[in-house]
């Protein structure tokens, strides 16, 4: 019997010495294992350069990861970005309306849905030429290992600030269904009516079980669903928007005004009536500074655009580059549609989440509360699936060489769904979570990341190129909008907390 076993892993096998050895030829299955072998390219043994495709290979450039051909369609690609790109920050976009006014809005979305595109061509292009598929490698290629922190963290942040936003919902909206359900005033005040401890019980009696979880089966259930109920909510908006009358904004108002002792209530009710059904085309206030933070949230998916990028059936540059550009203009569509027909719904009374504004006027509307329970129903469902890359990048930074540990998988998680809970229990309002990571994370992302690894990473084109140029001002305009936006927003919180103080 022959001692020599036939060898199943992919190594460099010397032609020569396989033809002068007797035993290598001692099978006919054998042969042809060895056949099979000896047809492969050298490169293809070699385990680094198997990691890349070769330029010959799909005219395409080198990946640093084992190539595979996408098997998702252009349409189903379109839908799953499309998903990736909508998410709480709807709600808040007649509220950025409101303090921008129509005109100056649809300039602002119009930007930042341009600004969103080019950045996602600046990644494109950039994983083309760098090798990398993964936000983080594309960091670490570009500037080593604070580059791949740069880009984690960054993510971890929008990722913190999108379970904050879907917390805050459960913390606004649950109170509201359960006084529709059992027929209660707002100001009962029952503890179950209290906003922070339902949300501490989703949290951890809903959420953090489906969090625990290893694998995540449920998330295209999760993902079509949330974007259904986002349709289905600016569905009801436009409706109710030809319910709401200006007698309803300006009895909302009075009892509003007149339950504030002011003497200069009356003056501000005349004021509010004049004008209740005005849309303004220009506004300008302390509020302003926030539009574009909530338009940057409301816009960022470029983390899911590479692992997406691989997916894509006979993927190519310009056909990635088409899934997104018709992605983001149909999220531009209802984000301009939802925005106006809120605002339109309230005008300079739009709280910062448009859902909650509608207490004021519909007590117990069936429509309305279908929209909250399917929304809420969407966010519970939706955390655990933001969490989880969150979890997943902490392991990587802490803890990347060791095996698996229940015990660490439960710490990991109870303190990222208990830091948020704590977060959304202090920090007064959601207008401030799209405000802050709107500017900060969002901004890093879409802005300031993608500009800084084409430039680094992509040596083809000289620094004075008209596409280096480009990204040149693309970083330096993320600069300014991002410390501007944060600048602005520190100033209104010391403004607030002054004459909260001089009260």
């Amino acid at each position: 019997m022959n001692q020599t076993a036939p060898k199943t892993e992919t190594t460099h096998l010397n032609p020569s010495a396989v033809r002068s050895n007797p035993d290598t030829s001692s099978s006919p299955q054998h042969n042809f294992a060895l056949e099979k072998q000896l047809m492969r390219s050298p490169d293809e043994g070699d385990a680094e350069n198997q990691n890349f495709l070769h330029d010959h290979q799909l005219g395409k450039k080198k990946y640093e990861t084992e190539y595979h051909p996408g098997t998702t369609s252009f349409g189903m690609s379109v839908f799953n970005l499309g998903n990736a790109i909508m998410g709480s920050g709807i709600l808040a976009l007649s509220y950025a309306m409101a303090n921008t006014g129509i005109a100056l809005f649809v300039i602002l979305l119009v930007s930042v849905l341009i600004f969103s595109l080019y950045s996602v061509h600046l990644l494109l292009k950039t994983a083309n030429e760098g090798g990398a598929l993964v936000y983080e490698q594309l960091g670490y290629k570009a500037f080593g290992l604070p580059g791949k922190l740069a880009a984690s963290i960054s993510i971890t942040v929008q990722n913190i600030g999108a379970m904050s936003s879907y917390l805050y919902i459960v913390k606004y909206e649950l109170p509201e269904v359960i006084q529709a359900f059992l027929g209660m005033h707002e100001n009962s005040g029952e503890w179950y009516l209290n906003g922070d401890y339902l949300m501490l019980i989703v949290s951890f009696v809903l959420i953090l079980p489906l969090s625990l979880l290893r694998n995540l089966g449920y998330l295209g259930y999760t993902s079509g669903f949330s974007l259904l109920c986002m349709v289905f909510f600016l569905i009801v908006v436009i409706y109710k928007k030809f319910q709401i009358t200006c007698s309803m904004l300006n009895k909302d108002s009075e009892n509003v005004t007149l339950g504030i002792a002011d003497s200069h209530s009356e003056q501000n009710l005349t004021a509010y009536e004049d004008d209740a059904c005005t849309p303004k085309y220009f506004v300008h206030n302390s509020q302003t500074a926030y539009a574009i933070p909530i338009l940057t949230f409301a816009f960022v998916c470029h983390p899911a655009v590479l692992p997406m990028y691989e997916e894509l059936k006979d993927r190519s540059r310009k056909k990635m580059q088409n899934v997104a550009n018709v992605s983001f203009l149909s999220m531009f569509i209802m984000y301009l549609l939802a925005a106006l027909f809120g605002y339109l719904s309230f005008y300079g009374n739009v709280e910062p989440e448009l859902l909650h504004t509608y207490r004021r006027i519909f007590k117990f509307d069936v429509v309305l509360l279908i929209v909250r329970l399917a929304v809420l129903t969407a966010v519970t469902l939706t955390v655990p699936v933001v969490l989880f890359p969150i979890r997943t990048s902490v392991n990587q930074l802490l803890c990347a060489s060791k095996d698996f540990s229940w015990i660490r998988h439960g710490i990991i998680t109870f303190i990222l769904l208990g830091g948020t809970n704590v977060l959304v229990i202090f920090v007064p309002s959601i207008r401030d979570i799209f405000g802050v990571i709107g500017a900060s994370a969002a901004g890093m992302l879409i802005f300031i990341l993608p500009s800084a690894f084409y430039i680094k990473l992509v040596k083809k084109e000289p620094m004075n190129s008209i596409q280096k140029i480009g990204a040149v001002l693309f970083l330096i305009l993320g600069f300014v909008v991002m410390i501007s936006c944060m600048s602005l927003i520190m100033l209104d919180w010391f403004h607030n907390t002054n004459k909260e103080v001089g009260h």
